[in-house]
């Protein structure tokens, strides 16, 4: 029989605190977005480096080790160089666009005006509607033949009636033309991210900047841009990795063409890989864009976490 000492000696139980179950159930919800990420991109990434070192091909079921000849033959591509000078000519123009028009748009709605909840619906509508369905409707504006834009430039006088600019035959005004899709896409994104950094400035600043005297420029690039430079750096990192990785605007407007202007590397990837068979190669296309994106990562946060600081 136990004695009342030894009774009194054993250990007791201690109930979680109220932070430890919340860790734990944070955990629990953690779990499920953390297996679907594990999933959805874990999976094809080791997926596709296992088919960048091997012979992989379309129908191929005996897959042999080749080691780096994919990555030796790719750099030797002349393609290859073309399109990583083509997607980073696509992005930078594309993203330094989106900020400096999503900067001047959020400035815009942040201020109370009759018909500001039509103006902000109007402004969503592209990145609501399905980027295939909404580059499609690009597709037409762009027609040579049917072109609103072409029509509208000659009813106003700024084109002769011997020019009709071929917006996707010419590779000048192709890459134009996809750089301007992709602005018309992301540009709501930006516009809310830069509204929401803008609404969260406190408006004793805004009155103190005000009493001073300071007028729009000197509030703008005293104030307002450096409050707000870590959100439109965020900004900034969502549109470069869409824009870096998206190959939608490009296979539904141009194919690549013409003559590989507009291809990137997400297409040429896409290209290489499923109608071309070679799985191997284009397994291997689609792995340079993660070192960019990593690197583009940090540099974006490393400068957004010192804008912050500041």
């Amino acid at each position: 029989m136990n004695s009342p000492r030894s009774a009194a000696a054993a250990p007791i139980a201690r109930e979680p605190t109220l932070t430890e179950r919340d860790t734990a159930l944070g955990r629990w919800m953690l779990a499920p977005a953390l297996v679907y990420i594990a999933l959805l991109v874990g999976f094809p990434f080791l997926l596709s480096m296992y088919y960048s070192l091997s012979n992989a091909t379309v129908g191929n079921t005996h897959l042999q080790f080749a080691g780096l000849d994919n990555f030796r033959q790719i750099v030797q591509d002349g393609t290859f160089w073309r399109s990583m000078r083509n997607t980073l000519v696509f992005t930078i123009v594309s993203q330094v666009l989106v900020v400096i028009l999503g900067k001047i748009l959020a400035m815009a709605l942040y201020n109370d005006f009759r018909g500001k909840w039509l103006v902000r619906l109007l402004i969503l509508l592209p990145w609501v509607a399905p980027i295939s369905l909404g580059t499609i409707g690009w597709l037409w504006i762009f027609d040579p033949v049917y072109s609103i834009i072409n029509w509208t430039l000659r009813a106003l006088g700024l084109i002769g009636p011997d020019t009709w600019p071929i917006w996707l035959g010419q590779p000048d005004l192709a890459m134009i033309s996809i750089v301007l899709v992709d602005v018309w896409r992301l540009l709501p994104l930006a516009t809310v991210i830069i509204l929401a950094g803008l609404s969260g400035i406190p408006q004793d600043i805004h009155d103190a900047a005000h009493m001073d005297g300071a007028g729009f420029w000197r509030h703008l690039l005293r104030i307002n841009i450096p409050l707000v430079m870590p959100i439109m750096l965020v900004a900034l990192l969502f549109g470069i990795v869409f824009t870096f990785t998206d190959m939608i605007i490009v296979y539904v407007l141009t194919r690549g063409g013409p003559f590989d202007s507009t291809q990137v590397l997400a297409s040429l990837a896409f290209f290489t890989g499923v109608p071309g068979g070679d799985l191997a190669q284009g397994a291997a296309i689609s792995l340079f864009l993660f070192p960019l994106l990593v690197a583009v990562v940090i540099l974006l946060l490393t400068i957004a976490r010192r804008a912050e600081v500041t």
